[in-house]
């Protein structure tokens, strides 16, 4: 399995580069398969790369209607929530591009569900034995990803796929999740991570510490840490840096 670290001076260029390589990934992958299973993330950075996405999209090969839409994570919020990270992805991506509706898969809504266990029954229903061609993942600052927080009950080990997330130390309380295993169930797993507040777990993340959820995750084929200068500013020298 190969760990590749790419670092950018700034989140702008960082983002274009995600996209950039996002876009050529997903267009090669559809040249040697029917259906391309993508898991997207929330996040202000993520936000950056669906903008940049969608603008060069359009001139590309990428045929979207054999694109499936997954997310890691999910606000039990209600389905018009601005909060929503399939709400702001959506929104973003479908400015220019056409998007499948059939071929989104979003958590469920807080409308009509109990709580977010019954939610992410449903997702894990959904999601069935799917395994990701790529997985996005931001990472937080306490070095959590997706909703899976360290010192938590959501990092307690489980055999659910997705799990609900009750009294989230990062608001809004309630979330559906991913669990670990789940997003390690992917091809390539690309983090993405902005700021010098996220330096020092980054180092952890990357080396694998197994005290936090950020140093679980890795893809079968190569694990991506896409990187601006701060977060990536604690790393030791013998990381070498890619573009």
């Amino acid at each position: 399995m190969r760990s590749r670290i790419v670092r950018l001076s700034t989140p702008g260029t960082l983002a274009e580069l995600i996209a950039a390589r996002l876009l050529r990934r997903l267009c090669e992958l559809q040249e040697s398969k029917d259906e391309v299973n993508l898991c997207l993330t929330g996040g202000s950075t993520a936000d950056l790369v669906y903008e940049r996405f969608a603008e060069i999209a359009v001139a590309s090969p990428l045929e979207l209607p054999r694109l499936h839409l997954w997310w890691g994570d999910e606000r039990f919020v209600a389905a018009t929530d601005p909060d929503r990270n399939s709400l702001q992805a959506i929104s973003r991506l479908a400015r220019t591009l056409p998007v499948q509706t059939a071929k989104i898969h979003m958590m469920a809504a807080k409308e009509g569900r109990a709580d977010p266990h019954e939610a992410a029954a449903e997702y894990a229903a959904e999601l069935g034995d799917v395994w990701f061609d790529i997985t996005l993942l931001g990472m937080g600052p306490d070095g959590h990803v997706a909703s899976i927080f360290p010192d938590h009950r959501s990092f307690e080990p489980t055999s659910r796929s997705v799990i609900g997330v009750t009294d989230s130390p990062k608001p809004p309380s309630e979330r559906i999740s991913l669990t670990l295993p789940t997003l390690s169930r992917s091809d390539e797993v690309w983090f993405m991570a902005t700021g010098a507040g996220k330096a020092e777990m980054i180092t952890r993340a990357v080396e694998g510490d197994a005290g936090i959820p950020a140093g679980h995750p890795r893809g079968s084929v190569a694990t991506y840490w896409f990187l601006d200068d701060a977060a990536a500013s604690a790393l030791p020298p013998r990381f070498d840096c890619q573009l």
